[in-house]
Order: structure tokens, then C-alpha cells, then sequence
């Protein structure tokens, strides 16, 4: 299985986790997805109240210089392990 199918299985796998991910498990998630399908953080930092955007972008921006493959693997990974420790529904 290529690394592009095992990526998108990983992503229909996440939506059938027993249940949800912790916060930071869900950022690095979302982080990994974003650095993954859309590379290097190319937007500006959300503002000072949206506590949430901040987050996510935080999190995409501190995988800045990671490559697409590298971030699909760890996606990939992260998703097994997520999987292995919550469970299918």
C-alpha cells in the first residue's frame, strides 16, 4: 500500500475512533493533517480572542519545514497509535 492510500485510510480511520482524542492529540493531528495536504503554514496568525485558531495554527506552524511525505507517515503513525490505545466504534 502506497504511502498517499495509508494516509487516507488513516484519515477515514480517525473519524471512527470509540472516542475523542485528547486536546494536544487533536492538535497534533490537525497539525500533521494540515503540514501533510497543504505543506508550510501560509496564513497569518489569528487574533489575540480566538484561543482556538491560535492553537491550530501554533500547532501547523511548529511542523513549518517538515516534509509532506515525512508528515503523512507521522499522521499515519499517530493515527495507528491513537486507534491501538481508543479503539474503532
Amino acid at each position: 500500500m502506497s504511502l498517499d492510500d495509508q494516509f487516507n485510510k488513516a484519515v477515514e480511520d480517525v473519524k471512527e475512533l470509540a472516542s475523542t482524542p485528547s486536546d494536544a492529540d487533536l492538535l497534533e493531528i490537525y497539525a500533521l493533517y494540515k503540514q501533510a495536504t497543504v505543506g508550510d503554514c501560509n496564513t497569518a496568525r489569528p487574533g489575540m480572542l480566538d484561543f482556538k485558531g491560535k492553537a491550530k495554527w501554533d500547532a501547523w506552524n511548529g511542523k513549518k519545514g517538515l516534509s509532506q511525505d515525512d508528515a503523512k507517515q507521522q499522521y499515519v503513525d499517530k493515527v495507528e497509535a491513537l486507534t491501538q490505545s481508543i479503539g474503532k466504534k
